[in-house]
Parts: structure tokens; C-alpha cells; sequence
């Protein structure tokens, strides 16, 4: 038995080290590194954004106390405080249309937070990214809202609509005008190939290329503001929250394949640099993929998964059905991620692979 001169805080299975990192302080540095993009694509598309994205993080917020209370936890603002809940709703806004209807963060966040999350177990439990199953529920649900894009200010020839107009379109009360509506890069790619035209012919009739290093183009709302990302991902990696073997392996599986197809049949295959700087593509390799949960944790299991999800994305957008595949590749390798770490498990100090101990005698 235990000795009963021994205190509560002394009842403890063995001495750990401690590295000093919560789960609230490495959501908010997330967060943090997420803050200029997120400004930037403010700025690009006005009051809309900022309504989508303060609605997308209410929800999860909204949805994370009630599934709390629902389920008897005894304190859920004290869970609230953890981020984890405004973190996927924040992510999951950078995979919106900057002008969607109000609904589509309602239902996002209950998608992400109930069924991708509470069902599982909350934090630390669910098998897939939670933003994740937001994302493909809506695109496979709601194609159309999910697919209407708006030009950035740097393209579009009417200004960023006011504050009320702002609130007319977020409610549905007021469309979109025709105007300031736009294909996305890679669905413009997409559309052009499904009508015979090759990309060759299409982009030199008038159109601006898809490739520019400001990475400034008609998308979701964390589409415009790639190099803000790129930048947010490496402080990341800076500080250590995440390791570079996810996001370099994401971008090499992308990158790699889109290159050889390209060098090989420019007219029906997009370049490395466009792939790399559309869709999801950063957000995807420094954000989403390097989720703790979902994600392996051996370095080899790491650089697998990352390339998986860079292929499985590139296969995607070239014959898939969806111009973007990135939230499609992140949960097929979740599914995996598991079997990663089985196959691909570290040995344990002082014994062999298979778990004997170093001095076991060999079998003969």
C-alpha cells in the first residue's frame, strides 16, 4: 500500500521532463503565425471575410461549449480556454469562400466540432482533422457556395463592398455582382481541359497566368496570402511546434509530380509553382497536415504521410472530379496514420526492434 504520510501532489507514477509547452500556448502560436495572412486576406476582400471568419470561430467556440455541457463536464469554459476549438475554426475559415452565406460557417462549425471531433472523444481523441471533415462535408454537400469565388482587390474592378452591403451579401439578401465573381486557378484549369482546350491555348488568350510569387489570386480565403503562410508555417518550425518533415514532404509529393507532367505535356498538366501557390497547398503543409492527432509521429512516418498527401493532391486536381484535393489527401492519410507508426516505430532504448532486450540470445 501507499504510504499515507505521502500527499496528493506527491502520488505520482515516475519524474518526467517537462518542455514547457500547454496546449493553449501552442494553439495560440499557431494562431499567431496564422494573423498576417489571415489581416492581408481582410484587406483583399473587405468586411465579407471578416464576417465569414468571425462566424466560422463563434460556431466552433458555440459548438464546443455545448457539447460540453451536453456531455456533464463540470467546467467548460475552463476547456474553452484551451483554443483548440477557435484554431479549427479558424483554419476551416481560411478554406471558405471570402463571401460566403452565413450558413456555411454555422454548418462548418458543427460539422468540424461535433462529428469531426466530440463524437471522437474532444481533443487529443479524433482520428481525423476536424476543419478537414468540415470542408470536404460542405464541397461534397454544397458544391456551388463552396465553388463561388470573388476577384481580390488587387483584381477586382469594383471596390470591396461597406459594411451594410457587407451584411446584405453575408445573409443572402443581396448577390454577389457579376463583377467581382471569378474561377479560381485551379478550377479555371480544370474547366478549360473538361472543354478540350489545352492550357497552352487557353492561357495565352487573354488570361493572367496562374503562377506569381505574391501568390495574390482568386481562391478561398487563405489562397491569396501563400507567401503569408509560407512565412507563418516557418515560424512554426522556428519555435518548434512542428518539425519540417511534414510540410517539406507535402510540397515535394505536390511539386515533384507536377513538374514531370508539366515538362512532359505542358498543355494538359499545370506547373510546380501553380500548384504550389493555389488552393490549399501551404495552408495544407504547414497548418492542417501537422496536426498532432492526425498526424504520425516518427520521422519516417512523417516524410510518408507528407508525400502522400502531396501526391494524393496532385492526383486530385489532375483527374478528379474537384479542382483541389487537399482536404480529400489529409484525411485519407489520417485513415493511415495510425499503421504509419505501427510499421514505423522508433526502437525503444535498450532494446532491439522487435522488443527484446539488446543481450536476449539469438534464436538459431
Amino acid at each position: 500500500m501507499m504510504p499515507s504520510s505521502l500527499s496528493g501532489s506527491q502520488l505520482v507514477a515516475s519524474p518526467h521532463a517537462h518542455a514547457g509547452k500547454t496546449v493553449t500556448g501552442t494553439m495560440l502560436r499557431v494562431e499567431l503565425a496564422l494573423v498576417p495572412a489571415t489581416l492581408f486576406s481582410f484587406w483583399l476582400y473587405g468586411w465579407p471575410s471578416f464576417l465569414v471568419w468571425a462566424l466560422t470561430l463563434a460556431s466552433c467556440a458555440g459548438f464546443e461549449a455545448l457539447c460540453l455541457r451536453l456531455k456533464g463536464h463540470p467546467q467548460p469554459a475552463r476547456v474553452l480556454k484551451d483554443h483548440s476549438a477557435l484554431l479549427t475554426g479558424w483554419l476551416l475559415a481560411l478554406t471558405l469562400p471570402p463571401w460566403a452565406p452565413w450558413w456555411v460557417p454555422v454548418l462548418g462549425g458543427f460539422i468540424a466540432i461535433v462529428i469531426g471531433k466530440q463524437v471522437f472523444g474532444g481533443l487529443g481523441q479524433n482520428v481525423f482533422n476536424p476543419a478537414m471533415v468540415a470542408r470536404v462535408a460542405l464541397l461534397v454537400s454544397f458544391p456551388l457556395p463552396l465553388t463561388t469565388w470573388v476577384l481580390p482587390g488587387a483584381q477586382a474592378s469594383l471596390p470591396a463592398p461597406g459594411l451594410a452591403d457587407s451584411l446584405m451579401i453575408f445573409l443572402g439578401a443581396m448577390p454577389i455582382p457579376d463583377a467581382m465573381a471569378s474561377a479560381s486557378p485551379l478550377g479555371f484549369a480544370k474547366t478549360e481541359l473538361s472543354r478540350g482546350v489545352d492550357l497552352l491555348h487557353s492561357l495565352s488568350s487573354g488570361h493572367a497566368p496562374l503562377a506569381a510569387w505574391h501568390g495574390v489570386r482568386v481562391g478561398s480565403l487563405g489562397e491569396s496570402a501563400a507567401p503569408l503562410l509560407l512565412a507563418g508555417g516557418l515560424y512554426l518550425i522556428a519555435v518548434r511546434i512542428i518539425s519540417w518533415h511534414i510540410p517539406l514532404a507535402v510540397l515535394a509529393g505536390l511539386a515533384i509530380p507536377a513538374a514531370i507532367g508539366h515538362a512532359a505535356n505542358p498543355a494538359h498538366y499545370l506547373d510546380a509553382a501553380t500548384h504550389l501557390l493555389s488552393g490549399a497547398a501551404i495552408l495544407g503543409a504547414f497548418f492542417i497536415a501537422t496536426d498532432y492527432v492526425t498526424s504520425p509521429t516518427t520521422p519516417l512516418g512523417k516524410l510518408l504521410f507528407g508525400l502522400g498527401i502531396g501526391l494524393l493532391t496532385w492526383i486530385i486536381r489532375t483527374w478528379g472530379g474537384y479542382p483541389e484535393g487537399m482536404a480529400f489527401a489529409v484525411l485519407f492519410m489520417n485513415a493511415l496514420a495510425p499503421m504509419l507508426d505501427r510499421a514505423f516505430k522508433p526502437r525503444i532504448l535498450g532494446r532491439q526492434r522487435n522488443g527484446k532486450p539488446l543481450d536476449a540470445p539469438k534464436e538459431a
